[in-house]
């Protein structure tokens, strides 16, 4: 079937490059073996729509022209398909390529592999191979949420969008209103920035906090997007990198990994417990939430009241 696919693209593709003039739907299926075998005009009118979808998904410019009579037809100018000449040399296709196996384990593999036939297809030399491996550790940026796409495409259409966000404090999801900017990982975690209506500034969201589906607005941006967007700084701070004072914990013996290297000392308690003694700043409450029964929280005594009422709205939740 994929074979089939294919040269069912390639042929189409060839017949609007090597016309002249617009061909209508008639004249396209006359001239293309796949679609004289559709069953019915139905049928083939669903294959052409998504072929045609598909060559323009690909990069291909298709021209849609009405002729005196009304009659619709289609070409793909040459000079409107023509790519200027790509030279790389072998560090910047080295580059290219570390870049797209970033993506192999994400919803965008499929896009930064065929990014990179197109530049083979462009001139990219056949001595070059861009996936060669240049080190002994590979990048991987895992991406787990359902809503990182529908959110990666309102970023870049500027699309405003709604979804139902459950903070760390909240037992329930609360439905936001947001215009999305960015996209950015930081410490194996997705985070969104952008203006949230209902609030009227700017927030930063966490993916995995994101609940149900992520439904778009055919709305406009109605704040002015920055020139950059300061995600992880932002999130960073409220994560306690910012810190000026210092907690005391109690962590299980072989638990807590992130939290112990961010100690500052670490003493054995025995029992199966340690206490480490870590940077306190803003945000700290919700990061240590996460580790549950692991974590003790000894002293200042604000933040173990922050934890506790934490714990306490996660199950009532």
């Amino acid at each position: 079937m994929a074979i089939a696919k294919a040269e069912r693209l390639m042929n189409l593709a060839l017949c609007l490059l090597g016309t002249r003039r617009p061909l209508s739907k008639r004249e396209l299926r006359e001239s293309i073996e796949a679609y004289l075998e559709a069953g019915s005009d139905d049928s083939f009118n669903r294959m052409f729509e998504r072929d045609k979808d598909d060559l323009r998904e690909l990069g291909l410019v298709i021209e849609t022209v009405e002729n005196l009579d009304g009659e619709v037809g289609y070409l793909a100018r040459r000079d409107s398909n023509r790519l200027p000449p790509i030279a790389l040399d072998a560090e910047e296709a080295a580059a290219l390529g570390l870049a797209a196996k970033v993506w192999q384990q994400a919803r965008l593999a499929g896009a930064a592999s065929g990014a990179l036939q197109k530049l083979r297809a462009a001139g990219l030399p056949e001595d070059v191979d861009p996936y060669e491996a240049h080190g002994a550790l590979e990048p991987r940026i895992p991406v787990h949420e359902v809503a990182f796409e529908p959110l990666m495409l309102a970023c870049r259409d500027r699309r405003p969008v709604v979804f139902d966000y459950r903070k760390a404090t909240a037992a329930r999801p609360e439905t936001r209103h947001v215009e999305p900017w960015a996209l950015e990982c930081w410490r194996g975690h997705w985070y969104l920035a952008g203006w949230d209506r209902d609030r009227g500034a700017e927030r930063v969201f966490r993916l995995s906090r994101i609940t149900g589906k992520v439904r778009s607005r055919g709305t406009r941006f109605t704040a002015p997007v920055p020139d950059v967007v300061t995600v992880r700084e932002t999130v960073a701070s409220w994560a306690g990198e910012t810190a000026d004072r210092s907690a005391l914990i109690r962590l299980r013996t072989d638990a807590g990994y992130p939290l112990r290297a961010k100690a500052t000392s670490v003493r054995e308690l025995g029992d199966g417990w340690d206490e480490l003694e870590i940077p306190y700043g803003h945000g700290l409450d919700a990061w240590l939430v996460e580790f549950g029964p692991d974590v003790v929280v000894l002293e200042p005594a604000e933040l173990r009241a922050d934890v506790v009422d934490r714990l306490r709205a996660v199950a009532k939740g």
